[in-house]
């Protein structure tokens, strides 16, 4: 992450943390005063999700010679750049949240993310000894089955609002995987992802509470750790060294 982006992130945070002492300073009713004492609590979620991926190309790619694919023609074929392109989803999931600490909860949030991603190759085409640059765009559909367990890190309330930061791993189970799939459809080869990830989980968000429920907006970054792209030996895969997901949700709780 570049400089830049740390600084800005770090003022988020600062900003969202040091809200309460300025909310501390009208007097309001308290509604639910006592929810947080409560050991367990439940709720839902529903978000809005960008899936995206992390590319790492392998050394010197731009120089293996391909003869032929399926769905590209041409006397020889070389890669050139490998562009992912993140597109919107959705999650919806359950929360159950165990009160570990006056500050501090432990949050299970098994959950459902729908999303698409696409990868754009450019390839150079020589046919007849003639360069053609041509793009091959290609998209993997995903359903993951998450299994997030985050360590959250209240403030102090202050009237009816609390902020929040919180961080944890988080399992995903990809149901749309077609790595077990050896089959390509009408000739045109499909790019196939492993069905396992494990993700490391930073975010932050903001609580507000009403008199008949709590609601919580939340911003959170996922970085997959596994190598998902299955090689199969091909100009899409040989290129590739790791792809590694990525994920950035804005969720609304209610608790």
């Amino acid at each position: 992450m570049k400089k830049s982006k740390i600084i800005i992130v770090t003022i988020i945070i600062g900003l969202i943390l040091t809200q309460g002492s300025v909310f501390a300073q009208f007097n309001k009713i308290q509604n639910k005063p006592k929810y947080d004492l409560a050991t367990w609590h439940f709720g839902f979620i529903l978000a809005t999700n960008t899936m995206f991926f992390n590319v790492k190309t392998n050394p010197e790619f731009q120089t293996i010679k391909y003869i032929d694919s399926p769905d590209i023609f041409g006397d020889s074929l070389y890669l050139y750049g490998v562009t992912p392109q993140p597109t919107y989803g959705f999650t919806i999931g359950i929360v159950a949240n165990l009160r570990v600490s006056k500050y501090v909860d432990l949050r299970f949030v098994p959950s459902l993310a729908f999303g698409e991603r696409y990868i754009t190759y450019s390839i150079y085409r020589y046919q007849d000894n003639i360069p053609t640059l041509v793009d091959i765009k290609k998209n993997l559909t995903s359903t993951c089955v998450l299994f997030p367990l985050h360590f959250k890190y209240k403030s102090a309330r202050a009237n009816n609002f609390r902020a929040y930061v919180l961080g944890g791993i988080n399992y995903s189970i990809d149901l749309a995987s077609q790595s077990n799939n050896n089959d390509n459809e009408g000739g045109e080869i499909l790019l196939k992802l492993y069905r396992n990830d494990l993700l490391f989980d930073i975010g932050v968000g903001t609580d507000f509470y009403t008199p008949f429920f709590k609601f919580g907006v939340e911003l959170k970054m996922s970085y997959g750790i596994n190598n998902l792209l299955k090689s199969e030996g091909n100009i899409y895969t040989n290129g590739i060294d790791h792809l590694n997901s990525k994920m950035f949700q804005l969720a609304f709780t209610f608790e």
